[in-house]
């Protein structure tokens, strides 16, 4: 197997399940040396409260290939960062790729409610979690990435800079909120690290099949087309491995500066770069949504994936 990313070095801030689980475990197969960090270990959970750990991400990176590597890590303690990022100089002296994947809000937030009946303290941790996090963690690491061109920050958000034009109603202020800025944090450091010869850009899963998507469903990985019953559009869903070639191949890719700023989608990378998701589709989960789903025809995921 072809590993393009054999001596480079990835720290995944938020790596212990979802996208950036997925993230870790791809770079891994491509033969990445992976930090991957997180709050839940197995003798401590975070307040999400879920079963999966940083070890077993890392151990799931090693046996793809990789090294995986687990550091629990608050990233909204500067402190804490700062000493990650002084571990990675002072055992590999470099850093190649830096994915800010930090989230852990997801019962923060309320579908369908105006601002001001939501709750302001969730609205504010939300936001706490899934920007300050991110800012606070390429504070610390730029400094490392940008010591030798070629770097490359990956800010995972839900949605592409087009589709979050629109204000996302359904979502609420905060979530819209966050996810859009995002998109912005990528913006400015493209601008910011350009000069070093690396490059900054966001990058969205679309209808992600996480842990906590799959226990929703009442599914399991090998399950999942079962919740199509009662939810159709799932069927343009995707599993974690999906955004993790996403990454794996921007890594990869030596004109990776030609995206420096943009906002990326994983169905629309494997237009591109080729790869495909765990069962050999291509699911491009944006399109859909905006021309199958939002405009009230009925599911049929031909031509999608």
């Amino acid at each position: 197997m072809s590993r393009p990313l054999t001596g480079k070095i990835a720290l995944v801030a938020g790596a212990t399940r979802g996208a950036g689980r997925g993230i870790a475990v791809q770079l891994g197969a491509a033969g990445a040396t992976v930090y991957v960090t997180g709050r839940s270990t197995r003798t401590q959970r975070s307040e999400m409260d879920r079963p999966e750990t940083i070890e077993e991400t890392a151990e799931l990176v090693t046996a793809a290939g990789g090294e995986g590597i687990a550091v629990q890590v608050d990233h909204l303690d500067p402190a804490r960062v700062a000493a990650l990022v002084r571990r990675i100089d002072g055992e590999r002296g470099r850093l190649d790729v830096l994915v800010n994947d930090v989230w852990g809000a997801d019962r923060l937030f309320e579908f369908g409610k105006p601002l001001w009946e939501q709750s302001l303290d969730d609205g504010l941790r939300m936001l706490r979690l899934a920007l300050d996090t991110h800012a606070i963690t390429s504070h610390c690491a730029l400094p490392l990435l940008i010591r030798e061109p070629g770097g490359l920050v990956v800010e995972i958000t839900d949605g592409t800079a087009e589709y979050n034009a629109a204000y996302r109603k359904e979502c609420g202020y905060f979530y819209d909120l966050a996810k859009s800025a995002v998109i912005r944090m990528a913006l400015a450091q493209s601008e910011e690290i350009a000069s070093y010869g690396a490059t900054a850009l966001s990058l969205t899963p679309g209808w992600l099949r996480s842990e906590a998507m799959l226990d929703n469903f009442g599914v399991t990985e090998e399950t999942w087309r079962d919740a199509t019953k009662a939810t159709p559009h799932f069927a343009i869903s995707e599993s974690p491995a999906f955004v993790g070639r996403a990454v794996a191949a921007l890594a990869a890719d030596p004109e990776r500066a030609r995206w420096n700023g943009a906002s990326l989608s994983s169905g629309g990378l494997a237009q591109v770069y080729g790869f495909t998701d765990a069962d050999g589709s291509r699911p491009d989960a944006w399109r859909y949504i905006v021309e199958v789903e939002q405009a009230g025809r009925p599911a049929d995921v031909t031509g999608y994936r």
